[in-house]
């Protein structure tokens, strides 16, 4: 099935998607509220993690479904498909690299899909308070 709209319209709705998402925005101020201290989106840390705390080395991830394929949500854009398979395929690469970087240097990291916190947005934020006062103890 072709695209319903122009290649130019596409590139503009593209272009206009943000490095930071209304989600990721929701997630931060809800922690934030519950007295977790953290910076966002940490320039100088591999992959600039969503959420850090250099003092515990922990960094969380918000990995949309779409940009990060999700196995349950993911999906192929239908046009293009040359161009989003390389593209989709980089991305997933990049964040095994990512991982594996923080884990390798002792790092505490947490990659929360966008559909958690869709389906389940308390026992999302509590799972992540948890897993960063764990690491607060280690």
């Amino acid at each position: 099935m072709a695209d319903k709209i122009s290649k130019e319209q596409r590139s503009q709705n593209m272009r206009a998607i943000k490095s930071i998402s209304k989600l990721e925005g929701i997630v931060t101020r809800e922690l934030w509220s519950r007295g977790v201290k953290f910076r966002k989106n940490v320039k100088d840390l591999k992959g600039k993690p969503d959420i850090a705390i250099k003092k515990y080395k922990v960094v969380v991830f918000i990995d949309s479904c779409f940009w990060h394929c999700c196995p349950l949500h993911g999906n192929m854009p239908k046009s293009n498909q040359e161009y989003w398979l390389k593209k989709l395929t980089r991305n997933k690469e990049r964040d095994r690299e990512i991982t594996l970087h923080y884990i390798e240097n002792r790092w505490h990291i947490l990659r929360v899909w966008e559909h958690q916190i869709k389906q389940d947005f308390e026992s999302t934020i509590q799972e992540s308070i948890n897993f960063i006062n764990n690491a607060k103890t280690k």
